[in-house]
């Protein structure tokens, strides 16, 4: 079992160096999935959700990996490839305050729109009342990821240690909903 593993792991490697982008985007697309259909289990589905395990998928695939090659390829650029802690802080900070809001009031209209089929109007005031909560809450975890990200991970690694805590966070969250909304009957 281990040498299949090491050699899965060297496929994905090498995959990841011929074609990082296109790497990224299927990994963040699988992890997406993997969270998505985790988190229906967790909250009682008794079948998947097939619609919305693809369109959570498309938006890994579609936004999450591209953006995250993208925004950490621009960080090392102006940054020069420092990994001192000032430098770190600076990284993390800038995403903090660029990349998360943005990320999380795209998610927030995207599936409300597309996954939930939900009108504009519905969806514009569950933002409204949803997205501080959200943003406040993403900026207590993510830092520290984002900082363990920038000091520990090489570039390569990067989205794929994002996509997995995000997977990661995804199925926690959606047991903390779970536990909340038992608790409440």
């Amino acid at each position: 079992m281990g040498e299949i593993v090491k050699k899965g792991w060297s496929q994905y490697m090498l995959q990841l160096r011929l074609h990082p982008l296109r790497t990224k985007m299927i990994t963040a697309g699988v992890l997406a999935g993997i969270s998505d259909s985790a988190a229906q289990k967790l909250s009682g589905f008794s079948k998947i959700d097939l619609r919305r395990l693809l369109l959570k998928m498309l938006f890994g695939f579609a936004y999450g990996g591209p953006c995250g090659h993208f925004v950490h390829k621009v960080l090392d650029s102006i940054f020069r490839g420092k990994r001192d802690k000032k430098t770190v802080a600076k990284k993390v900070l800038i995403e903090q305050l660029t990349l998360s809001p943005c990320t999380h009031l795209l998610f927030l209209f995207y599936y409300g729109l597309v996954a939930e089929r939900r009108p504009w109007s519905e969806v514009k005031m569950r933002v409204r009342k949803q997205y501080p909560s959200v943003q406040v809450t993403a900026w207590m975890f993510w830092p520290i990821i984002g900082w363990i990200n920038h000091l520990y991970m090489p570039l390569q690694l990067r989205v794929i240690f994002h996509s997995f805590v995000a997977c990661c966070w995804g199925i926690f969250l959606n047991l903390r909903a779970r536990t909340v909304t038992l608790k409440n009957k």
